[in-house]
């Protein structure tokens, strides 16, 4: 046992430990989050197939170094270059979704659990919820096609422009009308700001992905402007009746009434009444404690 413990002493010895700061164990955190995300990313979209593809022809190129086959080498070192612009020009959708997600995304609040945008009312109101989850049902039983976009953090102000302006409260009697079969308002989608209904018959983009042939157009323009922005789609099928939710550029298909509404609830992102009453017991806190101090009086 003692000749175990000078073997592993000597061997501490011989290890050359470099002193560490704490920048140096923020910089690690900071590279391992950003490498963990870059993976995520790639894994997630085409950039996954391409990098096996690319792992494929690193191996045959060091294939090619090993056994010297110079003129291999001489392409592969004049054709880098090209490779490299090739790759972010193929990548180019991926790649603006990646920096409009991070523009997106409030990275303090992810890390430290706060969200600064929750308010008491939240987003809509509970009124509004309601509205949107009774014409929907309405209209999924009478089959009556609809697509509905609700505005989050992401504007949709391009989108709202090639439609007709509204700016009408949210009403269930107004989604239905909109809809309604051979109405001049029914083609397009509605979008959804706060408790009004911002523009009707609006134009989005059709999603290039994959998807069911049974889904129509409809579907995937709403599956198109959940992968550009965040915004949650509403989608009912005139086929069928279904009800599906597209958000983040995902097709959640054939929804009841209390997922919908369980969804809208999440997306309102309002401050639930046991928050509330903790931050005003805590403002007033604040509030004595400055009261008290001397330095006030």
């Amino acid at each position: 046992m003692q000749r175990v413990l000078s073997i592993f002493q000597s061997f501490l010895n011989q290890i050359h430990m470099p002193n560490l700061r704490w920048t140096d164990v923020v910089e690690i955190l900071i590279l391992a989050f950003l490498i963990y995300h870059i993976l995520l990313w790639i894994k997630n979209t085409r950039a996954w197939s391409l990098l096996k593809g690319l792992g494929v022809v690193i191996v045959f190129v060091g294939i090619a170094a090993l056994f010297n086959m110079s003129t291999i080498l001489w392409i592969v070192q004049h054709v880098t270059g090209i490779a490299v612009t090739a790759i972010v020009v193929l990548l180019q959708p991926e790649l603006r979704s990646a920096m409009e997600e991070l523009g997106q995304t409030n990275i303090l609040s992810s890390l430290f659990n706060l969200d600064v945008t929750k308010t008491p009312e939240g987003r809509f109101s509970d009124k509004t919820i309601g509205e949107i989850v009774r014409a929907t049902t309405q209209m999924s039983r009478v089959r009556t096609g609809a697509l509905i976009v609700i505005e989050q953090t992401s504007p949709l102000q391009e989108y709202a422009r090639t439609g007709i302006d509204m700016d009408a409260l949210v009403t269930s009697q107004l989604l239905i009308n909109i809809f309604e079969k051979n109405t001049p308002l029914h083609d397009g989608a509605v979008i959804i700001r706060n408790n009004r209904v911002v523009a009707a018959t609006c134009y989005l983009p059709l999603s290039e992905n994959r998807m069911d042939k049974e889904l129509g157009t409809r579907h995937r323009a709403g599956v198109g402007i959940s992968e550009v922005t965040d915004s949650l789609t509403i989608i009912v099928s005139e086929e069928s009746g279904e009800i599906s939710l597209a958000y983040r550029g995902s097709l959640t298909r054939n929804v009841n009434e209390d997922y919908l509404r369980e969804r809208l609830v999440t997306l309102q992102n309002k401050e639930i009444q046991e928050e509330r009453h903790a931050r005003i017991l805590s403002r007033k806190g604040k509030e004595k404690n400055k009261s008290a101090d001397p330095e006030n009086l």
